[in-house]
């Protein structure tokens, strides 16, 4: 299994390439930026791309979607309840003070209950709105590994104060669809470090406080 999460872009939106060397195959979870370098990895790994899953439709994550589709041919997925936010890349680019990516609808809505992922490391996604509305984690039971987009951060949640965002809704989202995960799920965020699921359940005062 090739399993790795390095930061991309401005804003250091944490890219994952999951991949399985058997079978040659592999998934990009939010491929904001770079892709040449995300490519070239995958070109080393000999991998060929099945799906490109975009947690949630923030410039950041999603801005380099459609141009790894273009050099793959693997298709995107995303919440349909984000295309809004999706059809905001220049307000969002304007933002950041950035040139708007291209983008394009999505291939497939990543619908609460979807299986995805791959035959080997399959992931099941979980909608979890509130940092924008389209969010959804991407819980691998059999890795116990959790990618969680912006929902969920080591020691914080995502920010609520954006098109799309709210506080009480992304608290529900948590406590409702992530914290009935075992403790040992190890959990990949959107931003920064990894955690796991009993860590932030005893230590995120964003949790503890409520």
């Amino acid at each position: 299994m090739v399993l790795e999460t390095f930061p991309v872009g401005l804003i250091q939106c944490n890219c994952t390439i999951l991949g399985d060397e058997e079978a040659h195959e592999a998934i990009v979870i939010d491929p904001g930026d770079e892709i040449g370098r995300i490519h070239k990895r995958l070109t080393e790994l000999g991998l060929k791309l099945k799906q490109i899953l975009i947690t949630h439709a923030h410039i950041d994550h999603v801005g380099g979607a459609l141009k790894l589709k273009k050099l793959t041919g693997a298709p995107i997925f995303l919440n349909e309840n984000d295309l809004p936010l999706l059809k905001m890349m220049t307000v969002q680019a304007a933002w950041l003070g950035i040139a708007p990516p291209e983008t394009a609808p999505p291939d497939a809505t990543l619908d609460e209950g979807l299986k995805v992922g791959l035959e080997r490391y399959p992931a099941q996604v979980l909608h979890t709105p509130g940092h924008t509305q389209g969010s959804v984690c991407l819980h691998f039971a059999p890795l116990k590994l959790l990618v969680a987009g912006d929902t969920l951060f080591a020691g914080s949640i995502g920010r609520t104060d954006l098109p799309g965002g709210d506080f009480r809704q992304i608290i529900d989202s948590i406590r409702s669809r992530l914290l009935v995960l075992p403790d040992e799920i190890k959990v990949i965020p959107g931003h920064g470090p990894a955690t796991t699921i009993g860590q932030e359940r005893d230590r995120n005062p964003f949790l503890t406080l409520q």
